[in-house]
């Protein structure tokens, strides 16, 4: 077990000793205590976080899901001053930046779901951030917490509806913020910035209808003049009325 602040060392003994073999990982960054469980150990693992003397972590404050695809890729150059770095920004085939119809092939990546959840003790004003990775990034699934923190309905719901990650055991595993006729999951890094569709209401029809994106495939990066030596003697542009 790794080393922890003097603030977190007795909680992360506690859970070690509580869980045993289940803690896939536990660690700390910034003072934030982080704890690793594996898909079959989900439910049973937060059960006990939310039961066990000393740990009694009551409260499900947030849930949510985070796609890991292209996670650490650098497409800007920060170290200094570059004069590649606007149209690398703009012209850049990254995530996201296509149009519906060459979106990329779904591929299985291990670990590129995960389910996040932050859980607090309010009797020991402890927290706690605990993390699973969907087996399948095909088809990412995992077992519904709405039985343990009846707080976790409608963030599981939204967790569905953005990233496509299904909960099992939900009772009513239903789009949250997107349309129901919506195609695919917003916050998927392989789903295109255009959207595929454009949503509008028809005066005539009296109805919403949908219609072929026209936005053409994008990214709006603002340049920034500074003010410094770098730009005396330039004609600057002024605006009037």
């Amino acid at each position: 077990m790794s080393a922890f602040s003097s603030r977190n060392q007795s909680l992360a003994e506690h859970i070690q000793s509580t869980l045993g073999e289940r803690v896939e990982r536990l660690t700390e960054h910034r003072g934030q205590l982080t704890l690793e469980l594996s898909p079959k150990h989900w439910v049973d693992a937060c059960q006990e976080l939310r039961d066990q003397d000393g740990l009694e972590f009551d409260q499900l404050v947030d849930l949510c899901g985070v796609d890991y695809l292209g996670y650490g890729d650098d497409e800007w150059e920060t170290a200094e001053a570059t004069g590649s770095g606007f149209s690398r920004g703009v012209d850049h085939l990254g995530p996201g930046r296509f149009d519906w119809a060459s979106r990329p092939e779904a591929e299985n990546i291990p670990n590129r779901f995960s389910v996040v959840v932050h859980l607090l003790s309010t009797d020991l004003n402890q927290r706690l951030r605990v993390r699973c990775h969907p087996e399948d990034s095909d088809f990412p699934t995992l077992s519904s917490l709405l039985d343990v923190w009846s707080s976790a309905n409608w963030y599981e719901r939204e967790a569905f509806d953005l990233f496509g990650i299904v909960f099992e055991g939900h009772p009513d595993l239903r789009r949250i913020l997107t349309d129901y006729g919506f195609i695919g999951h917003p916050f998927r890094k392989d789903f295109p910035l255009i959207g595929n569709v454009t949503v509008r209401y028809d005066e005539e029809r009296q109805r919403v209808v949908y219609e072929p994106t026209e936005i053409e495939p994008r990214v709006l990066v603002p340049r920034v003049i500074r003010h410094d030596s770098r730009y005396l003697g330039e004609t600057t542009e002024s605006t009037t009325d």
